[in-house]
């Protein structure tokens, strides 16, 4: 296989340093980014190119930018939407600036980047685009909802994409970590309020503890995780001879988490099927 050309966004930290590691072991080549690309220095020493994207920026100056990460080896092969952070609190207490600015990085981040790689991809018919997840891609928990609003959206956006994008020879993966050993609940990548309402505070304060004892404890190994994913997209290693899925989930919460919902959503439609299904206008 002739090496393939990657981006991968929120390189600064977590995941994105890890596949920037990984992908240039694979003998591939790789463009790491981040908001700010002094934090970037060692991944430059490493081998890899390096350019400042911020997702937040608008279309115009994300197509510029693509087009100059293009530019530097003359293809893009695989674009890795990375850059993310968390947003916790109960809804009455996140203002809804809050939400709005977990989408524009969490959501509206990858649309952005990726409509600015799709035409290039689709003019070589080929090309895979990778978009980071969550476990609470699946499952919301409660005082949540702003980070996991942002992943269930982004995820029914892939999954649309995919249908668009594959009859044209583009593929895309839609990966679904549970807790892994990164900085993501880290300050930086971490934003939470505590409930300043007496009915949620107790609750409040057990999530944020929750979040604290993970933090740099979880139990998942990224440098698994992103060798699983460089295996998928390069279909060599675990992902060898397979069919490679659109959705993947890594870690053994995830796996948890994610067959415990689809059991108790299979049960609950066979318990109200005759509901459900009753609901049609009559012949």
């Amino acid at each position: 296989m002739a090496p393939l050309v990657w981006l991968v966004t929120g390189c600064s930290s977590g995941f994105g340093r890890e596949f920037v590691h990984e992908i240039l072991k694979s003998g591939d080549k790789v463009i790491a980014t981040a908001r700010r690309p002094e934090t970037l220095e060692d991944l430059k020493k490493a081998g890899a190119a390096v350019l400042q994207l911020d997702v937040t920026w608008d279309q115009e100056r994300i197509n510029e930018t693509i087009n100059n990460a293009i530019a530097i080896y003359g293809q893009l092969d695989v674009l890795i939407n990375n850059a993310a952070y968390v947003l916790g609190g109960a809804w009455e207490d996140l203002s809804y600036e809050d939400f709005r600015d977990a989408f524009e990085t969490n959501v509206f981040g990858p649309l952005k980047v990726t409509k600015a790689a799709l035409p290039h991809m689709r003019a070589r018919k080929t090309g895979t685009n990778v978009f980071i997840s969550s476990i609470s891609g699946w499952s919301g928990m409660e005082f949540n909802a702003g980070y996991a609003g942002t992943k269930f959206a982004l995820e029914g956006m892939a999954e649309s994409l995919n249908r668009e994008v594959r009859p044209l020879g583009l593929r895309t993966l839609i990966i679904e970590p549970g807790f892994f050993r990164t900085d993501l609940l880290s300050q930086g990548n971490l934003k939470t309020t505590e409930s300043s309402i007496p009915d949620y505070a107790e609750a409040s304060k057990a999530f944020n503890r929750l979040l604290a004892e993970k933090n740099h404890a979880q139990a998942g190994d990224p440098k698994k995780g992103v060798a699983v994913v460089v295996d998928l997209v390069r279909q060599e290693g675990v992902a060898k001879g397979k069919k490679v899925p659109v959705r993947m989930a890594l870690g053994q919460d995830a796996y948890e988490v994610i067959k415990g919902k689809c059991r108790k959503t299979i049960e609950l439609l066979e318990d109200w099927k005759d509901v459900i299904s009753g609901t049609d206008l009559d012949a």
